[in-house]
């Protein structure tokens, strides 16, 4: 199957993944919708700045309203759902928005998608809703563990993705990406934090623990997965995909290789309030990708010195949208 002179929908358009997708989209010939959070400065994300704005349908609303989902469904042949609040700490002290945006705003979508009998439905997973590996490498069989309300609302919305293929034969895929990094990532994420504090010229890179592992996969390689998903044969719809490199590297190992890569001559310093509840915190995160190679044909492209060479490069031509000095939430 192929997206050219499709309609497709990507929710949550105006974030780092999401914009990068909706680009994407455009250059493989679709009609792209992209639903952006409505906002009174009228912003419209990454999407401002994007190349080919417009080239996209662009539009304002909320994932927790029925009557803005199905204004931006109706009529779509692909929905990407991307729509989601995803910072970790900020989901100690909101659990509740992170219940309704996630959860609520997925069954929105599953519901509008139903309604207006949408080809396939692409929902986002996270590596997160898998909790400290109990096995390794972690296949999409692991059992799930919601080590913070924003992984448990991230397995919430998963489960509901899942029954309403059960239950009512809704053609959704749920792909589930470990973790993304590139141009556009917020200081929210644990690589943009590290270059930031680098290119700014600080003596100290601060850091919450040092210890924990994680798959680190370029955006350009994620996207390529939702793309080889949403054109994969329909006996491919139903199920879950990692998205993932194969690869660990622990926290402190990326900032040595970041301030390398970087030409800074910074210390790590770990910092008490970035530290997660100790029960919390995921220590271990290592993809098995294999089912997403076998059935979508996909594996990355890009290597993780590769990715942030590139990330290095786009962060230093847009260090003003950061705070180095700040810890952000």
């Amino acid at each position: 199957m192929s997206l050219k002179g499709k309609t497709v929908l990507v929710t949550g358009a105006g974030g780092f993944i999401g914009s990068h997708l909706a680009e994407a989209c455009v250059r493989e010939g679709a009609n792209v919708r992209a639903m952006v959070h409505y906002n009174a400065l009228g912003s419209r994300g990454w999407l401002d700045r994007s190349p080919i704005q417009e080239e996209l349908d662009i539009r304002s609303g909320d994932i927790t309203d029925p009557d803005s989902v199905y204004a931006s469904v109706e009529g779509c042949d692909i929905v990407f759902h991307l729509a989601a609040l995803i910072a970790i700490p900020y989901s100690y002290q909101a659990p509740h928005s992170y219940v309704r945006t996630n959860i609520e705003g997925t069954l929105n979508v599953l519901n509008a998608v139903r309604r207006f009998n949408v080809g396939r439905m692409l929902h986002t997973s996270t590596s997160e809703v898998y909790g400290t590996a109990q096995t390794v490498p972690i296949s999409e069989e692991h059992p799930l563990q919601g080590q913070s309300p924003y992984s448990a609302s991230k397995i919430g919305a998963d489960k509901i993705v899942e029954s309403y293929f059960c239950s009512f034969e809704t053609p959704v895929t749920i792909i589930r990406p470990f973790n993304t990094f590139g141009p556009r990532q917020s200081a929210r994420a644990v690589i943009p934090t590290i270059i930031s504090q680098c290119l700014a010229g600080k003596e100290v890179v601060k850091l919450g623990t040092l210890n924990p592992t994680r798959d680190l996969n370029y955006v350009e390689n994620t996207v390529e997965g939702y793309l080889a998903a949403a054109t994969a044969p329909d006996d491919s719809v139903g199920e879950t995909y990692n998205l993932g490199s194969g690869r660990e590297i622990s926290i402190g190992d990326l900032a040595d290789l970041i301030i390398s890569l970087s030409g800074c001559s910074a210390v790590i310093e770990c910092e008490a309030q970035r530290l997660r509840p100790d029960s919390s915190e995921v220590e271990r995160l290592l993809a098995d990708a294999d089912k997403a190679r076998d059935v979508l044909g996909w594996e990355p492209e890009y290597t993780l010195e590769e990715g942030l060479e590139k990330t290095i490069a786009w962060i230093g031509d847009n260090l003003a949208n950061y705070r180095p000095d700040e810890y952000t939430v």
